[in-house]
């Protein structure tokens, strides 16, 4: 599973769900969504967008991890 570590990121450089909705130009329900990893997908353009307002890389943002395989 790919995981969004927004969350983290925002508490780090002290940025605001609604400021950083603003600056990347989406809806604060939107970025909510990919706050609580409801998200199924994530445009280039929006992740684009948030490493420019948090200045970071995409694998700042971004997370796998296996999820566990019950047979």
């Amino acid at each position: 599973m790919i995981k969004i570590n927004l969350n983290d990121l925002m508490t780090k450089y002290h940025v605001s769900s609604s400021e950083l909705a603003e600056k990347i130009g989406i809806t604060p329900d939107n970025l909510s969504i990919l706050q609580n990893g409801k998200a199924k997908a994530i445009r280039f353009s929006t992740l684009e967008k948030i490493c420019e307002a948090l200045d970071c890389q995409p694998g700042d943002l971004l997370s796998y991890e296996q999820e566990d395989k019950q047979v």
